[in-house]
């Protein structure tokens, strides 16, 4: 079994040790609130159209 001390040590070629960044873009639409508010419109209409179907 392997101690404290080895599972808290980063290994050279794990899949960890290669945790890519977002890029300045993928930042950018992340945080952007027209974005945002549009997913969340999309996100709601669809929802709508589902419960209105399912009332008919």
């Amino acid at each position: 079994m392997a101690t404290i001390h080895e599972r808290l040590q980063n290994k050279p070629y794990s899949e960890y040790a290669y945790a890519t960044r977002p890029s300045k873009i993928t930042l950018f639409w992340r945080r952007c609130l027209i974005k945002q508010f549009y997913m969340f419109f999309k996100l709601n209409f669809k929802i709508m159209m589902m419960v209105v179907k399912g009332h008919s």
